[in-house]
């Protein structure tokens, strides 16, 4: 078929990578220090490449290619994920599922404690976390625990302003973190990626007062508007005096 799609000058082509990084369907690859068009059916021809290109190398041009394969694009963005995650070698990302106990804390039998801490704990709240990992960075994409899930993306630091936190926000819900911040990353195309491949039933999103959380709401809006889906959703503002300032 005929289709607009990039073409690359490989005499103007300085090897930066610039649009290899700003290419999100992984069209482009650098090879031998150029930057070359390696899968036609992946490029959607829209140019998100185009504004990084510093040497103006990419181009567009109407020519026969092959259409334009969203379906292999998002089982090739699920597969750099999870190949990704895998590659950090950290145990303790490996995913697990818990099931939070129900009418209280098991701890919290009668029973002899050695001493004011070992009660202390005995009586604490019990945690409402269901899965693991917790950071959208370490997160599988398919994981089984998204399917049909109410999903919770929050910022790190809101689990430590609000008191409450596991019982309002975690209690129910498969729980996403991040810092926007200091992780210095995107992360939209992590959660678009976990919002299209599974079915969300809800969205919240639980952020702090301070501007940089902003990247995390900003994320997921995006996320959301690019997935394709319609899903509920809200964002929920907490206060460094951990108040709740804006639902």
């Amino acid at each position: 078929m005929k289709r607009r799609i990039i073409h690359i000058d490989g005499e103007k082509c300085n090897g930066c990578g610039a649009c290899a990084r700003a290419c999100h369907e992984g069209a482009i690859q650098m090879i031998d220090g150029k930057a070359k068009l390696t899968r036609e059916d992946y490029c959607d021809g829209l140019g998100d490449c185009l504004p990084g290109c510093p040497t103006g190398a990419i181009t567009f041009e109407e020519r026969e290619a092959p259409a334009y394969d969203e379906a292999a694009v998002r089982a090739a963005k699920a597969a750099r994920l999870t190949e990704k995650m895998q590659g950090q070698g950290c145990p303790g990302s490996r995913p697990r599922t818990m099931t939070p106990p129900a009418g209280g804390c098991p701890g919290s039998a009668p029973r002899q404690m050695d001493d004011a801490r070992t009660a202390a704990a005995a009586e604490s709240a019990p945690s409402q976390l269901r899965q693991w990992p917790v950071q959208i960075k370490l997160a599988p994409v398919n994981a089984p625990w998204f399917d049909g899930a109410k999903l919770l993306i929050a910022a790190d630091c809101t689990a430590y302003a609000y008191g409450n936190f596991h019982s309002d926000f975690i209690r129910g819900r498969v729980t996403l973190v991040g810092c926007p911040k200091l992780d210095g990353v995107d992360y939209s195309e992590k959660l678009e990626a976990i919002l299209r491949e599974n079915d969300i039933r809800d969205m919240t999103i639980v952020r702090m007062e301070v501007p940089c959380c902003g990247g995390l709401e900003y994320a997921a809006r995006q996320a959301l508007q690019r997935s394709g889906k319609f899903i509920p959703w809200r964002v929920v503002t907490i206060g460094v005096d951990g108040r709740i300032v804006e639902d």
